[in-house]
């Protein structure tokens, strides 16, 4: 053994070093852990981001709930988020000519109309139950999205009230809207 060392040393020239090569090592725990952090975090937004279904009962065909006229609002969604409402019967607002358009605006909006209808049925000795006897019916017209419905049920949801139904639109407020649409486009030309 020692002959083979000085062998080596009298190939090697006077001055220069060889560098030492090494085997280059590489720690891979780091990288393991940073991609289970990231495989949990996938897995806890995918859960995260399920699409929610709305539940929504609808009422079974059998006998007609009778509702009172001053427990009773109506909302009418038209295209571009128009929002229509007046309170009580279809044939008693028109003829007063009560039928008035909102937003969806918090302020001055179909949240402020809901709040000023339970304040009413508070006040009102007629009604038995003040606020949880009001009813708003929801009908959207054949225009109208389902961004709108899912709002005023957020209206509704945020002013905790109980009774609401998904109903279809008459034919007379089908009529109201098309005139109040043709009225709105020509007084814009």
């Amino acid at each position: 053994m020692p002959e083979m060392i000085n062998l080596e040393n009298q190939n090697q020239k006077v001055g220069v070093k060889r560098m030492k090569r090494h085997s280059l090592r590489i720690d891979m725990t780091p990288m393991v852990d940073l991609g289970f952090l990231l495989i949990s975090f996938f897995v806890m937004t995918v859960q995260m981001s399920k699409p929610y279904e709305t539940k929504f009962n609808m009422p079974r065909d059998g006998i007609v709930t009778k509702l009172q006229n001053s427990a009773a609002l109506n909302v009418i969604l038209g295209n571009n988020r128009e929002v229509w409402y007046y309170h009580g019967d279809w044939k008693d607002a028109k003829q007063k000519n009560q039928i008035f358009k909102t937003s969806f605006s918090y302020k001055h909006g179909l949240s402020d109309i809901i709040r000023e209808k339970q304040i009413q049925l508070d006040h009102n000795p007629l009604i038995r139950e003040g606020r949880k006897d009001l009813t708003i019916l929801i009908k959207p017209s054949g225009n109208s999205n389902y961004t709108g419905i899912i709002d005023v049920l957020d209206e509704i949801t945020i002013n905790d009230v109980k009774c609401y139904a998904l109903v279809k639109i008459t034919e007379e407020e089908k009529t109201f809207l098309k005139e109040h649409q043709y009225r709105s486009v020509r007084d814009i030309f």
